[in-house]
């Protein structure tokens, strides 16, 4: 993967449109990233890989979205990140834009755009770029299958963070899992290990639950057979409870059965006595219901003869009545002619009520006629009508422009009041602008002058910082120097004294017999003995030890000693022959007077705005006062016309209107009138005719009811029965027959008078001796049930029992298998000797090829000294970790990396972290990765050091592979000329790039 081009607009703190041109940094193969503290150097990073994944890295990922923009980037400015780059030999360049709150194009407020993306690839034979896609989805899916690696490995891989890679060498077994798992994707060994434990649980659940289900059958199975089967007290899981359970589920239902025979012959004795007993009940309860059935008919026969008068009574009603009803029609007709004529009546007599009094007796002819004559006049006052509503126009028209009048008139007073001290408050606003862009000129020459007065500040701190430093250095110097001497003048010391008494060492090697190494004689007579003082090799090893270390003591004190002479000397070209209190109280000074200008400065827009305002309402105080004048001149003819056609309205509507106030008030006198007329008129002919008309219903109806045989056709009225009361009527009287004919037919019955000849039956007795016969079947049949159930539920739960058994064993073998492949991938069987998780397996394999490709590099950068080996000891509650350990080459031992002093841990770091990124390019499909970037850490290495770790990372740009340092150390600006700049400043930051030539 090889980056081309990128552009970031109104992204982090970039509030403009920023270029970096990738090709020409990476031409000199190593190239510098730097800037101050804020300026935006990790937002460049972030930038790329915002394009390529759509979010930003690690903890910065909560500022996603909206949040990615910029604080200085205009409203008007979407964000926007571009990257142009080669992976997989095609050349694409991805767009995207955050989701973006930009002010509405109508009204006020903001509206919300979604995020956009595109992704285009160069066709080298069209010489063009084509659009490959638009969805976020896609283009995800797109790189990554290009890149072969997930956000976080891109992350670890391109952009190389030191701080943590110091870490992991310091962090635990754990915590190098952790990163190491999401680099790598070892999580499906993760899911096997959390698999196998899930199958485990399930499959000894399975087993617990099937032991469980027997145990519980069994104790069913005592509570259906009752003290015919004891069991022995069991647990799930221990032997012999499938035995057990059967043997006694055999012995209950023998006895079960037994018993089940039993209650059946009891219970065929019991029904036949039910039987015999039910049968005497029959016959005494149809004894007593044929005396009570006689007994009652005689009762309602006396009833009957007390009823006889009030029959005959009824009869003779039904009689009248049914002659009166052909007499009924004419009386209907005849109330309907009544009440038709009363309702004319009343309705005559309210409409004449409300004629005058000339009117009141005239009769419906004349009614009719005046009616005629007030309609022709209300026809002829239509005219009027639009007269009169013309005139009221006019008068509103008039009336408008008398308000019209007086707002000009306040229009003109107060234009002419505000325009008079016009030329005042011009120049007192003018003033205040002038003032104002004084103070901003004056402000951004004191803010070129803060920043160097600021760094010679800083700069005399770490001077006096360092001369301090220095001496601090130059005494250690002093003492390690000492320590040294005296260290060597012991060793010299000690190894003279050896030489002297090297001869009793030599004599305790010697053997009779073996010829001696200086003389070569075999018989030693006299060999020299050791004396109290005598020295060994051993003991002149460890002085030669101590004054070596020493030695190496003072060389790192005349180090620290030089490394601060060397920034003494810078901290002091920078400040200058100036005390610090000195330079204090000057930046304070300018920093005080900054702060005035800048306070005067920051009303210019406001003084600006304010004189804007002022002259756009000057001019529209004098256009509203041109309007007002023109205006004024053209009311006064409107004025003269309307004048005049009011005259000529009023002239016609006096003679319209007669008496009335108005032509309305007139038209509506007119509209009442009509209407009280017409309807009197109507009223008068309804009653007429309605009075005819009962006058014929009278005599219908007096005909009628002399033909029916009445005197009178009251009388007629009568004899009439309504429905309901003729059906009440009738149902009396055929009550009355079907009772007699029903008594008449009981008193007649043979059975019945029998039995009423014979003694009262004794139902109470029979019913209590039935009653005895069925609860005794009952019982027999309870008793026949509840052994019946006890059968079906031992033979139901003994056949459950064995089916479970036969289910179970194989449950069983699977549980067995299981729980050993679990606790082997788990770590804590027996046969994983080194309690090591599935997991931490593969990453321990990972870990060895990460160190076995950092120790290349780090090899270089300690000129042979260190070695990254992976160790799989066991650590802590006796499992294997994911040890590192480095071997000294000087010392020859093997040690902890967090062991490391800061300068070794930054070698360490650093060459681990190259190597993570080419064990995960691999990884990833062998992705060649042309662009990296390694971040900071530089600052705490010596010249000579830093030569050496700049040799390593030039040796990555082999086959045009370039490299990005991201750092604040001064020395890598005069050693890296291809340098990439973040300048910050006010408005934002900005970039500057300078290429290698």
């Amino acid at each position: 993967m090889r980056l081309h081009r990128l552009d970031i607009t109104a992204f982090g703190p970039f509030g403009g449109s920023q270029t970096v041109d990738f090709d020409e940094l990476s031409a000199a193969g190593l190239f510098l990233l730097h800037g101050p503290t804020g300026a935006g150097k990790t937002s460049v990073l972030d930038a790329v890989c915002y394009a390529l994944y759509g979010s930003v890295p690690g903890a910065r990922q909560s500022g996603q979205g909206t949040a990615l923009r910029s604080d200085h980037a205009s409203s008007s400015t979407r964000t926007e990140i571009r990257l142009e780059l080669t992976v997989a030999g095609r050349r694409l360049e991805i767009t995207r834009q955050p989701p973006w709150e930009r002010p509405k194009k109508r009204g006020s407020g903001t509206t919300l755009d979604k995020a956009q993306s595109w992704l285009r690839e160069y066709d080298a034979v069209a010489a063009a770029w084509k659009d490959l896609s638009r969805s976020h989805q896609e283009i995800g899916e797109e790189i990554t299958q290009l890149l072969g690696m997930s956000r976080e490995q891109f992350c670890q891989v391109v952009l190389l963070p030191q701080g943590d890679f110091a870490r992991f060498l310091r962090a635990d077994a754990e915590a190098r899992g952790k990163l190491l798992g999401r680099l790598f994707d070892t999580h499906r060994f993760a899911e096997v290990e959390k698999r196998l434990a899930e199958r485990r649980r399930a499959a000894e659940a399975q087993v617990r639950e099937g032991d469980a289900a027997l145990l519980a059958d069994a104790h069913r199975m005592q509570q259906a057979a009752g003290d015919a089967m004891e069991l022995p007290e069991l647990s799930p899981g221990e032997p012999g409870l499938a035995e057990a359970v059967l043997s006694a589920a055999a012995v209950a239902r023998s006895t079960a059965r037994e018993q089940l025979t039993i209650a059946h012959c009891g219970l065929g004795a019991a029904e036949s006595a039910q039987a015999a007993a039910e049968r005497a009940l029959a016959d005494v309860r149809e004894i007593d219901r044929l005396q009570r059935r006689f007994a009652q008919a005689r009762e309602r026969a006396a009833l009957l003869a007390e009823r006889t008068d009030g029959y005959h009574q009824a009869q003779a009603r039904m009689e009248r009545a049914r002659k009166a009803e052909a007499v009924a029609p004419a009386l209907e007709l005849r109330e309907a002619a009544e009440t038709e004529h009363r309702r004319a009546a009343a309705a005559e007599a309210r409409a004449r009520g409300l004629l005058p009094e000339t009117l009141a007796e005239a009769g419906a002819a004349g009614l009719a006629a005046a009616a005629r004559r007030a309609a022709e006049e209300l026809g002829s006052l239509d005219s009027a009508r639009r007269a009169e509503q013309r005139l009221a126009e006019l008068v509103a028209e008039r009336a408008d422009l008398d308000r019209q009048e007086r707002s000009d008139e306040d229009v003109l007073q107060e234009a002419e009041a505000w325009l008079a001290g016009w030329e005042e408050s011009r120049a007192g606003l003018q003033l205040g602008v002038e003032s104002a862009q004084e103070a901003a000129t004056r402000a951004e020459q004191l803010a070129v002058q803060r920043e160097p007065a600021r760094k010679r500040l800083a700069a005399a701190r770490q001077r006096d910082q360092f001369a301090r430093d220095t001496d601090d250095a130059q005494q250690q110097v002093i003492e390690a120097t000492d320590r040294a001497l005296r260290a060597r003048e012991e060793w010299l010391a000690v190894k003279e004294q050896r030489l002297n008494g090297i001869a009793a060492e030599l004599a305790a090697q010697l053997t009779d017999g073996d010829p001696c190494a200086v003389c070569g004689a075999t018989e030693h007579p006299a060999p020299a003995r050791k004396d109290a003082g005598h020295v060994d090799r051993e003991t002149e090893e460890r002085a030669l030890a101590a004054s070596q270390r020493a030695d190496e003591q003072r060389a790192e004190a005349e180090q620290r000693l030089g490394f601060a002479q060397r920034a003494l000397a810078a901290a002091q070209g920078e400040a200058g022959e100036a005390s610090t209190e000195e330079l204090a109280v000057q930046a304070e000074e300018l920093e005080r007077e900054y702060a005035r200008v800048r306070g005067l400065a920051s009303a210019l827009h406001t003084a600006t705005e304010q004189l804007r305002q002022a002259e756009r309402e000057r001019e529209r105080r004098l256009a509203a006062q041109q309007e007002a004048a023109v205006r004024t001149a053209s009311r006064g003819a409107r004025r003269d016309a309307l004048e005049r056609e009011r005259t000529t309205l009023e002239a016609e509507l006096t003679e319209a209107r007669g008496a009335a106030d108005s032509v309305a008030t007139r038209a509506a006198q007119l509209e009442r009138q009509t209407a009280l007329l017409t309807e009197a008129a109507d009223t008068a002919r309804m009653a007429e005719d309605t009075a005819q008309r009962l006058k014929d219903a009278d005599a219908r109806t007096a005909d009628a009811a002399f033909r029916a045989g009445f005197e009178t056709p009251q009388a007629a009225a009568a004899a009439l029965l309504d429905e309901t009361a003729h059906r009440d009527l009738q149902h009396r009287l055929d009550a009355w027959q079907a009772e007699e004919a029903a008594v008449r037919a009981v008193l007649a019955e043979a059975d019945t008078a029998e039995a009423a000849q014979r003694p009262p039956a004794d139902v109470t007795r029979a019913e209590r001796a039935a009653a005895d016969a069925g609860r005794r079947v009952r019982e027999a049949a309870s008793a026949r049930d509840a052994a019946a159930r006890r059968c079906a539920e031992l033979d139901r739960l003994s056949t459950r029992s064995a089916t479970g058994l036969r289910r179970l064993a194989p449950l069983r073998e699977e549980y067995d298998r299981v729980a050993r492949l679990s606790a082997l991938a788990a770590g804590t069987s027996a046969d994983n000797e080194r309690k090591m998780r599935l997991e931490s397996y593969v990453l321990a394999a990972r870990l060895e090829q990460v160190a076995a490709a950092a120790t290349v590099r780090l090899q270089r950068m300690s000129s042979g000294r260190y070695t990254l080996v992976h160790s799989d000891d066991r650590t802590g509650r006796g499992r294997s970790g994911l040890g590192l350990h480095v071997v000294d080459a000087w010392t020859g031992r093997e040690r902890d990396t967090a062991t490391l002093s800061g300068g070794e841990t930054f070698f360490a770091s650093l060459a681990l972290a190259l190597g993570l990124a080419d064990v995960v390019t691999d990884e990833a499909g062998g992705v060649r990765l042309d662009t990296l970037f390694i971040d900071e850490g530089f600052g705490s290495l010596d010249d000579q050091t830093l030569d050496e770790v700049l040799d390593v990372l030039d040796s990555l740009r082999e086959r045009d592979r370039s490299v990005g340092i991201v750092s604040h150390v001064a020395d890598l600006r005069r050693r890296i000329h291809a340098q990439l700049e973040v300048v910050k400043g006010r408005s934002g930051s900005v970039l500057r790039q300078r290429g290698g030539g």
